[in-house]
């Protein structure tokens, strides 16, 4: 599985014009699945986005993560992230996984979050969004778990 975290002062999620999911300070989470991926991907996935330290300490480093922090987690899901980009100039989706798998593992991340963390926020998996944010430093990170090239 993939996240595209991104610390944000704000996001919200649009759906057919009409707000889904919306958090303040916090991270948004862009989440693919990609084949081979399970629920142990999930795990691992939810676990670095939790415990990832972006969030300024004392010092005014980067040595707090969302658990230590606080605030809001909106995971939003995008196969595209899971594209292979290498050739050409189309993506190929073959990386990803498929509808059902990608709906699953999605929806189980998201009510593992739910569980886990006070804040949690989502789109739909399979709609048409409209995401706005404010990325906060700019701080975004690539972060995967699982799928073939697990870490």
């Amino acid at each position: 599985m993939i996240a595209l975290i991104q610390r944000v002062r704000e996001a919200r999620v649009l759906v057919a014009g009409r707000p889904v999911g919306a958090i303040g300070t916090g991270i948004l989470g862009l989440i693919a699945v990609e084949r081979g991926d399970g629920k142990a991907a999930a795990e691992r996935l939810l676990e670095r986005m939790l415990g990832y330290r972006i969030f300024p300490d004392e010092a005014g480093r980067m040595g707090r993560s969302l658990r230590e922090a606080g605030g809001g987690l909106l995971l939003v899901p995008q196969f595209t992230l899971a594209a292979d980009t290498r050739k050409g100039c189309r993506p190929s989706f073959s990386p990803a996984a498929g509808p059902e798998i990608g709906r699953e593992l999605f929806e189980y991340l998201v009510d593992r979050a739910r569980e886990r963390h006070g804040e949690v926020a989502s789109g739909i998996f399979g709609a048409d969004m409209d995401v706005a944010l404010v990325n906060a430093g700019p701080v975004t990170f690539w972060l995967r778990a699982g799928g073939a090239s697990a870490d």
